[in-house]
């Protein structure tokens, strides 16, 4: 049972800064840095330079 209450606190506190970490980045810009690089990225695999 002690085991169970430990795993969840773990989860929990995980998801917390899961959702503390995305908060930042978004406020950072964060996003737009992230999308533009996968967009380059995807260009350059197909061929498109």
């Amino acid at each position: 049972m002690e085991k169970e209450k430990n795993g969840c606190r773990k989860s929990y506190f995980l998801f917390v800064l899961f959702i503390f970490l995305l908060i930042a980045g978004v406020n950072l810009g964060e996003v737009d840095a992230v999308w533009e690089k996968a967009v380059t990225i995807c260009l350059s695999c197909m061929g498109i330079d």
